[in-house]
């Protein structure tokens, strides 16, 4: 049997499922949501795992996850990263037969808040009348994204994990020399010393670009020979897309928590209130980052964008 995820051993989530799976009792549909999404891919592996080989399979008729007849997935494709009608219509089309090599079929819909409009109305049709003995595991790290009436057809499980900081080669040494670059406009360079805070400016927004490239780079080469042979040219792409993009926002996490932690630091007596107002200013600015870049802002062009508004925020102090 293929385990839990180690950050989900033993969780409220995981008991509830086990249970559910001991009854009978489990949903057809089920919203799987959580930060992490490679945790919610392996829970999600460990339930299908679960409901297409159960305990009272014998030895050799029980088949791995990956590749199993009777396990379906559907994916963002190409750089767009979106589900579309036909790729949605075509799985549908799969769970709708009967089973090949049980009683049961699981469908899983990978960052299933990628499915565009047509294709979102069309997987509803699906929530409305479920295939018999099929159940469809939707994983997504948003879902608010998706459509109110494919939520609320679904059950809901929420998978809570540490958000732990990116191990990236030299990253460290980035949020030190960013913090770094905060007490320098903390200490009046933004007025006093411009060309300076804008130097090292720019030279951190380089250097965020190198750190990305390599850090996805070297991710993907990892991942990529784990993957599914029967993944098409434009699934893989989506992918390696989806791996920079989750890269670059734990990043953006650690930058969040860095710009905290140093305000936290310094900004304790009254005398500081006008700092605390620009720094209050730059989180408000990284979280509009965060947003452009979820609508695909190249991401250097987006950091940049936030550094100027922090500069200018120092300036106005």
């Amino acid at each position: 049997m293929l385990p839990w995820p180690d950050a989900l051993a033993g969780t409220p989530a995981t008991v509830v499922l086990e249970h559910a799976l001991a009854r009978g009792r489990l949903a057809h549909s089920l919203l799987i949501t959580g930060d992490d999404f490679e945790v919610l891919r392996g829970a999600a592996l460990a339930l299908a795992d679960r409901l297409l080989n159960p305990p009272d399979t014998a030895v050799e008729r029980r088949r791995a996850i990956e590749g199993h007849p009777d396990c379906f997935h559907l994916r963002p494709a190409g750089k767009s990263r979106q589900i579309g009608a036909d790729a949605t219509r075509e799985i549908i089309g799969k769970v709708q037969v009967s089973a090949l090599a049980g009683s049961h079929k699981v469908a899983l819909l990978h960052e299933c808040d990628r499915m565009n409009t047509t294709a979102s109305n069309i997987f509803l049709k699906t929530l409305e009348e479920p295939p018999a003995h099929t159940t469809l595991l939707l994983l997504t790290t948003r879902p608010h994204a998706l459509l109110p009436t494919i939520r609320s057809r679904c059950q809901l499980f929420r998978f809570v994990t540490p958000r732990l900081p990116a191990r990236v080669d030299g990253w460290p040494a980035w949020l030190e020399d960013y913090r770094a670059w905060l007490a320098l406009l903390h200490g009046g360079a933004a007025k006093t010393a411009p060309a300076d805070a804008m130097f090292r400016l720019y030279g951190l927004v380089a250097r965020f670009g190198v750190l990305l490239e390599t850090a996805t780079d070297s991710l993907w080469a990892t991942q990529k020979v784990t993957l599914p042979e029967e993944l098409t040219e434009e699934e893989a792409q989506a992918i390696e897309t989806g791996l920079g993009k989750g890269l670059r926002d734990r990043l953006l996490a650690d930058l969040e928590r860095a710009t905290g932690e140093y305000a936290r630091e310094v900004l304790v007596t009254p005398a500081a209130a006008s700092g605390a107002r620009a720094f209050v200013e730059t989180v408000r600015h990284l979280e509009h980052t965060a947003g452009l870049l979820r609508v695909n802002f190249n991401d250097t062009s987006a950091l940049e964008l936030f550094m100027l508004q922090a500069l200018r925020a120092w300036t106005r102090r």
